[in-house]
């Protein structure tokens, strides 16, 4: 003998279908599933942060994403431009143009949209030392006296801490010493950029002259506070590496380096097949004050991989609406 199901029962079981029927519905769709996609970034620990965010947003989308590797900028546009890597996240527009160029520009590479714009570069030194010596210029190291302030080796020149090789930056500076005739009277010093801000933030804590360079988004910036603790020094004219860039800001101003922006940049074939991703790539927007504060983080200790994973899931709880505006924009952009 069969027990028959009381009407409640049936009307349980209906409703409990048409429940699971109706989130199945509601489930999004996933453009990108059955694809794997290969982030890069350079050897700064503090570019992941960026780079996770776009892939938080590529595993929404149903991407699988294989773990971030390291690779300079100029080998990783190679990397991409060839297809061993998928994208990066951290390609400034004008600074690495070069290396976008020489790698296949567009016809083996695609850049997305001004994700972080903004980005600003420049020599600053300690604001004591530039108001007890009227110091605004780069060019005003020619005078050794000057230039002896900023020793820190005993030769008498000034010692700059500068930009790793093959940054991009590392070939401006360069460019620049030979511009602003400062070969006999400044040492560019290069290494570990992280190693030497050490250093220079330490002689600040001291009290000692510091001059450096450095960019935006960056950490630094939120240790030593321009117009607090350091004031960015003008150069005399534009120097561009390519003779024709005016590196006057908006403001009129001029620090040796043209406003810039970050961008993603990913292989042309992969963006061509993928149109959510190519989407996403475009609407991005990341302000440089969130990099900057996230950086900071970093670098008063919570630097792991699980922290870092942690500020990217916390900065898309505050930002939900964007996150998923994205989404939504990629999905259709597929047709999904």
């Amino acid at each position: 003998m069969h027990a028959t199901p009381s009407r409640a029962g049936r009307w349980l079981a209906l409703g409990l279908i048409l429940f699971s029927l109706a989130v199945f519905a509601r489930a999004e769709p996933l453009p990108g599933r059955g694809v794997t996609v290969q982030p890069l970034k350079s050897s700064l620990a503090e570019e992941a942060f960026q780079t996770l965010l776009v892939s938080r947003a590529l595993e929404h989308l149903g991407y699988t994403v294989l773990p971030m590797k390291d690779l300079e900028p100029a080998t990783e546009h190679l990397a991409i431009a060839n297809g061993d890597a998928t994208f990066m996240a951290n390609h400034w527009r004008r600074l690495h143009a070069d290396f976008y160029r020489n790698s296949g520009g567009d016809a083996k590479l695609a850049r997305g949209g001004s994700y972080a714009s903004g980005a600003v570069q420049g020599y600053l030194i300690d604001r004591k030392t530039a108001e007890r010596h009227g110091i605004t210029r780069l060019d005003q190291l020619k005078d050794p006296a000057i230039a002896r302030l900023f020793d820190t080796d005993g030769d008498g020149k000034a010692d700059l801490t500068g930009c790793n090789p093959g940054w991009g930056c590392e070939g401006v500076i360069e460019h620049q010493l030979d511009a602003y005739q400062l070969r006999g009277s400044v040492t560019h010093r290069q290494g570990s950029y992280a190693a030497l801000m050490a250093d220079t933030i330490a002689r600040f804590k001291q009290g000692r002259p510091i001059l450096y360079y450095t960019w935006t988004p960056y950490w630094v910036s939120a240790e030593l506070r321009p117009g607090r603790d350091v004031v960015w020094l003008q150069v005399p004219f534009s120097a561009s590496t390519d003779g024709e860039t005016d590196t006057r800001q908006a403001n009129g101003k001029n620090y040796g380096f043209p406003a810039d922006e970050q961008q993603i940049v990913a292989n042309r074939a992969f963006v061509e097949k993928n149109p959510a991703a190519a989407r996403l790539f475009e609407v991005m927007r990341l302000p440089i004050a969130d990099i900057n504060a996230q950086n900071l983080r970093m670098n008063e200790g919570a630097g792991s991989q699980r922290d870092i994973e942690r500020h990217v899931d916390g900065w898309i709880r505050a930002h939900r609406q964007d996150f998923d505006g994205w989404l939504a924009q990629a999905r259709a952009a597929s047709g999904s």
